[in-house]
């Protein structure tokens, strides 16, 4: 398939699953980032774990987790992998009453985790939404965005 194409079309333009068959495993890590920004009252009451739905930066961790396990279970042509490691953090932002996530995928295998990493950093963040939106229905989740990617064919990707 020639260079400039989408590697999820075939010759005809239609979706279709990439063929791994053929390469090498390699070490892959992939690291996105996600943000939310809520009401202050909201934001005290989720880095105080003072909400009623229980603790919300637990429950948003575990949520990114678990959803980098199941993203080809959510993304169609996505190939299942066996994760080596999913790691999510959650950090209040200095300046503003924000949360930053940041979720980082590793795997050994034919096929990249920024997929992976992407839907950790999403699914958390729908995860605070969820837990305090009791307090704030006008949070506001991103950007979300690829930060690094190493391993593979088409090598490192840093955002600059």
């Amino acid at each position: 398939m020639a260079k400039d194409r989408l590697t999820h079309l075939n010759e005809q333009g239609e979706a279709n699953m990439v063929d791994v068959s053929g390469k090498a495993p390699t070490k892959r890590v992939a690291t996105a980032q996600s943000s939310i920004t809520m009401a202050q009252a909201a934001f005290d009451a989720v880095n105080q774990g003072d909400l009623k739905k229980g603790d919300a930066l637990g429950t948003a961790r575990l949520a990114g987790i678990m959803a980098a396990k199941k993203t080809s279970d959510l993304i169609p042509l996505c190939h299942p992998l066996m994760l080596n490691k999913v790691e999510v953090e959650i950090t209040p932002a200095d300046s503003a009453p924000r949360f930053d996530i940041k979720a980082t995928v590793s795997v050994e295998g034919k096929t990249g985790v920024e997929m992976e990493a992407l839907t950790a950093a999403s699914v958390a963040a729908l995860t605070l939404y969820d837990m305090a939106k009791a307090l704030d229905k006008a949070m506001v989740i991103g950007p979300t965005e690829l930060l690094t990617k190493s391993g593979g064919k088409s090598g490192d990707y840093q955002r600059s």
